[in-house]
């Protein structure tokens, strides 16, 4: 059924310039952008606008990380002088608090749809082979859309792993972990990745026993070494037991908890795989997300999936279906909602002939939330050797910023990394990495230096407010002119 629009009876079809399968970030995203160019459009959602971003991801996980920042800062409290009772973590309050949130941000995305006159359709949306959009709403029957145009953004999943079965108590994935009524005492996060790790930070800060095992040399793949190794060392300073180099093998459930089997490489990297078991109340599979293709009904259609589940489209977001386009989680670009975002612009754009420049996925920024927070941009220093590109790199810590001092949070450190110059100066700034407090916050202006090909000279020019955490970013820039001030 379609909200607030006349959708005539059900089975007959309605025409729109735009129709959207999808709602969440990349889906509405689309419908508001689309709208606001005058474009006629209907989004098709199977069940709640927002999509995983708002109610299984983003916006949940990060308040719970927000509880877990002040039970930290409570407990840190007695160092300025501040004498309270020992805290006591009521989880469902947090959690009330959590969906207050959640659905507040829906209702104000139920509001701008309205405004931009977006019409709305509750159901499961299937693609058909001439271009129109099958809207299964169950009881209520089957609306038929005809788009000139067609988006999809049905979004993704989380990847379970063979042998854990997920039951919400004892074998969670992130669907589950954001919804726990109280925190399990011993956890074991298999996936050291982004939400591997903001997972066990939180867990952590309220009281559970982390142990982190990832398959990969590091935790957190993709981010720059110096970042992965700084943060795992943080993480071991708070009690997080982080194991890379480790394939999980199974579980073996015992009546309260599970004891996981794993092969661990050995640190030198040379020799056998090594079988270790570790006994906990509860696993977090975080192995990563695969695209929900399942229910748009692409067989008969002339859309391409890949061998991994992903919609193959190009630069512009078109498919190899013709009017047929596919953004967000379903397409193989880094699963982020404001890349999801981004693309929706590009997409409404090359359907306007607009001529819109392709998203630089190599530059887009990522925001990691666990304590300390990661937060990047551009090359690392490895793939930009890798790319071929002779470099520089400067590294500051927290360490000594004033700001830090006075929030009590100095564990961290900012890294540039530049083109070398012919005179083995520092030039262009190709990435910009940073691990520290309010790091999320920070990165603007490393995203506008790396992708605006900004030189080190002309950002270590910029006055930074004192005292301020980004002022570290200067420095760091400074220093790479040869005339730092505080290295």
């Amino acid at each position: 059924m379609a909200d607030d629009t006349n959708s005539g009876e059900t089975g007959s079809p309605v025409r729109y310039d735009l129709v959207v399968i999808g709602g969440g970030p990349a889906g509405y995203g689309a419908a508001l952008y689309a709208g606001a160019a005058g474009m006629s459009v209907a989004l098709v959602e199977r069940d709640r606008l927002g999509g995983t971003c708002l109610h299984r991801g983003c916006i949940p996980a990060k308040e719970l990380l927000e509880t877990a920042a002040v039970w930290r800062t409570v407990g840190e409290a007695a160092e300025f002088g501040v004498n309270v009772e020992p805290p006591e973590l009521d989880f469902a309050v947090s959690q009330g608090r959590k969906q207050r949130i959640v659905d507040g941000l829906e209702t104000g995305v139920k509001g701008l749809l309205r405004r931009r006159k977006v019409a709305t359709y509750e159901g499961t949306g299937r693609l058909r082979a001439d271009r129109s959009v099958e809207v299964d709403a169950g009881e209520s029957g089957i609306q038929t859309l005809q788009g000139d145009q067609v988006l999809l953004a049905a979004g993704s999943v989380p990847i379970t792993l063979p042998g854990f079965d997920r039951d919400g108590t004892l074998v969670m994935t992130s669907d589950e972990v954001l919804a726990l009524d109280e925190v399990p005492s011993r956890v074991a996060v298999i996936g050291g990745g982004a939400i591997g790790c903001e997972f066990a930070s939180m867990l952590a800060d309220l009281g559970a026993e982390v142990t982190v095992l990832e398959y990969a040399p590091q935790i957190i793949p993709g981010v720059d070494a110096d970042i992965a190794k700084a943060l795992a060392r943080a993480f071991s300073k708070r009690g997080i037991t982080v194991l890379t180099g480790c394939r999980v093998t199974g579980h073996t459930p015992d009546g309260s908890g599970t004891t996981v089997q794993y092969e661990i490489a050995p640190r030198s990297g040379d020799g056998d795989m090594t079988e270790a078991s570790l006994e906990v109340d509860a696993v977090v599979v975080s192995v990563g997300r695969r695209p929900y293709a399942d229910h748009l009904g692409l067989d008969g259609t002339e859309v391409k999936l890949d061998e991994r589940g992903f919609v193959v489209a190009d630069e512009m977001c078109r498919t190899t279906m013709a009017g047929v386009y596919a953004i967000g989680d379903l397409i193989n670009t880094p699963q982020l909602a404001h890349v999801g975002f981004a693309e929706a612009i590009v997409a409404t754009k090359d359907m306007l002939g607009e001529e819109p420049a392709p998203v630089d996925y190599a530059n887009v920024p990522w925001a990691i939330y666990c304590h300390p927070e990661v937060a990047f941009a551009g090359l690392t220093e490895a793939t930009a050797r890798e790319a071929g590109y002779e470099v520089v790199t400067s590294k500051h810590r927290f360490t000594g910023n004033s700001r830090a001092m006075i929030v009590n949070d100095t564990e961290g450190l900012v890294k540039i990394v530049a083109e070398r110059e012919a005179d083995g100066t520092a030039g262009r700034v190709l990435g910009v990495h940073m691990m520290g407090p309010w790091v999320t916050e920070q990165l603007g202006q490393g995203y506008l230096a790396v992708n605006w090909e900004a030189t080190v000279a002309e950002v270590a020019a910029l006055v930074q407010p004192h005292p301020t955490l980004s002022e570290l970013f200067g420095e760091t820039m400074l220093s790479l002119t040869g005339r730092g001030l505080h290295g």
